[in-house]
C-alpha cells in the first residue's frame, strides 16, 4: 500500500503513522497530556449541555435541539477519536483490533459530518426565526427541530457506511498493527473529495450566506432604532404608562416583545452562533488543508509535530462550543451553574435538584433584567412585570 493511503492523509483525524507514535520520548508526554487534556473538558462540557438542555424546560427550544445534536456529535468526536489517539501514543500501536479499527473509523465520520450538518441546521433556523419570524411561529418548533435532527442522524449513518468498507489492519513500518486504509489512494481520494465537498465546503458557503442575510437585517433594524427612538426620554415614559395600564383585562403583559428588545436579545443569541460556526471553520482548516494537499502531492507531508497539532485543533473543536455558550448566553450560565449544585447534592436531593432546575433558571434572568429596566426608566418601571426578550420558540 502506497504511503499516501495511510490514515494521516485521510479525514481521519485520530489514528496516526508507527513513525509519529515512535517517535522522542518529548513527542509522546506531550501528545498524551494535550489530547487527554482537551477531550477530557470537552467530554464534560458538551455532557453537561446534554444535561441541562434535557433537565430544564425552559431550554426546550428548536436552536438548543440542535445544539444537543452538536453536542452528541462532538462526543462521538472526542471519545472516537481523541481517546484512540492517546492510546496509540502509549502503546506505540494500533490495540483495538479489526472490529476496533472498523467501528471507531465509523464513529470519527459519524461525529464529524453529524456535527457539520447540526451546525448548517442551526443556521437555517436562525435565518427563519429572524429573517421570517411570522413564519418562523409554525416552522421554527422543538417537534420539527427533532425530526430533521433524526433525519440527520439517519442519513448520515447510513452514509458513513462506505467507510466500513475502506480500512482494515495493516502492519505498519515498525512492525506494529496499524488501521489504515486497504484501497490505494485513487480508490479513496474520489470518496473522501465528496465527504470534503458535502460536509465542509457546502455548508461553510450556505452558513456564510445566511449569517450575511442576518447580520444585514440587524444592523438596519438597529439603525432603525436609534434613528426613531435613541434618546427620546418621552418615548421611554409612555413605554413605562403603557406597561402599567395592561393588566388582566387588557392582554398578558409581554405577550409581544418591544421592538427595541428584539434586536439585542437576537443579536446575543446570533453572536454566539456565529462564533460557534467561526470557530469550527478556523479550527478544522489546518486539518483539512494538510489533508487536501497531501492527497495530491508524491510525498506526504507528516510531520509528527504538525499532524498533532492538527488532530488537537480538530479535538479542541469539538471541546470549546460549551465554555462559548457559558460565555456568551445567560441561560447557559445559570444552567450549568445549576447543574453543578445539583451534582453536589447527595442522591436523594440530586433528583429534586434537577426538577427545580428549570424554574432557577427563569427566575435569576428575568431578575436581571427587571433591575437593568429600574435603572433607566426610574422606580415605577421597578414594579412593572419583567418583559421576555424574544418569542420562545427562538430563545436560547
Amino acid at each position: 500500500m502506497e504511503n499516501g493511503s495511510k490514515l494521516d492523509t485521510s479525514s481521519n483525524v485520530s489514528l496516526v503513522r508507527g513513525t509519529a507514535v515512535l517517535g522522542p520520548v518529548e513527542y509522546r508526554m506531550v501528545s498524551v497530556f494535550l489530547v487527554l487534556l482537551v477531550c477530557m473538558v470537552g467530554i464534560v462540557g458538551n455532557a453537561m449541555v446534554v444535561l441541562v438542555v434535557l433537565t430544564t424546560r425552559d431550554m426546550h427550544t428548536p436552536t438548543n435541539c440542535y445544539l444537543v445534536s452538536l453536542a452528541l456529535a462532538d462526543l462521538t468526536v472526542l471519545v472516537a477519536a481523541g481517546l484512540p489517539n492517546v492510546s496509540d501514543s502509549l502503546a506505540g500501536q494500533w490495540v483495538y483490533g479489526h472490529a476496533g479499527c472498523l467501528g471507531i473509523t465509523y464513529l470519527q465520520y459519524l461525529g464529524i459530518n453529524v456535527s457539520s450538518c447540526s451546525i448548517l441546521a442551526f443556521t437555517v433556523e436562525r435565518y427563519i426565526a429572524i429573517c421570517h419570524p411570522m413564519r418562523a411561529q409554525t416552522v421554527c418548533t422543538v417537534a420539527r427541530a427533532k425530526r430533521i435532527i433524526a433525519g440527520i442522524w439517519g442519513c448520515t449513518s447510513i452514509y458513513c457506511l462506505l467507510w466500513l468498507f475502506l480500512v482494515d489492519l495493516n502492519v505498519s513500518e515498525s512492525q506494529g498493527l496499524e488501521c489504515g486504509y486497504k484501497v490505494s489512494r485513487s480508490l479513496y481520494l474520489p470518496i473522501y473529495l465528496l465527504d470534503f465537498t458535502v460536509f465542509f465546503i457546502m455548508p461553510l458557503l450556505v452558513t456564510a450566506v445566511l449569517y450575511g442575510f442576518i447580520g444585514t437585517l440587524l444592523f438596519r433594524s438597529s439603525r432603525s432604532h436609534l434613528t426613531h427612538h435613541g434618546g427620546s426620554e418621552a418615548w421611554r415614559e409612555a413605554e413605562t404608562k403603557e406597561g402599567e395600564h395592561h393588566g388582566p383585562g387588557g392582554g398578558k403583559v409581554g405577550s409581544c416583545p418591544r421592538p427595541k428588545d428584539v434586536p439585542s436579545s437576537r443579536k446575543q443569541v446570533t453572536k454566539m452562533l456565529v462564533v460557534a460556526v467561526l470557530l469550527s471553520a478556523v479550527l478544522w482548516m489546518p486539518h483539512r488543508t494538510l489533508v487536501l494537499l497531501n492527497s495530491f502531492v508524491a510525498r506526504p507531508f507528516l510531520d509528527p509535530w504538525v499532524l498533532l497539532f492538527c488532530r488537537t485543533c480538530v479535538y479542541t473543536n469539538s471541546a470549546i462550543n460549551p465554555i462559548i455558550y457559558s460565555l456568551m448566553s445567560q441561560k447557559f450560565r445559570v444552567a450549568f451553574r445549576q447543574l453543578c449544585r445539583c451534582g453536589a447534592e447527595g442522591p436523594q436531593g440530586r433528583a429534586a435538584c434537577l426538577r427545580t432546575a428549570s424554574y432557577n433558571v427563569v427566575q435569576e434572568t428575568p431578575q436581571k433584567m427587571q433591575t437593568s429596566r429600574s435603572d433607566v426608566a426610574g422606580p415605577q418601571a421597578t414594579a412593572s412585570p419583567p418583559q421576555p426578550q424574544e418569542p420562545y420558540f427562538s430563545t436560547v
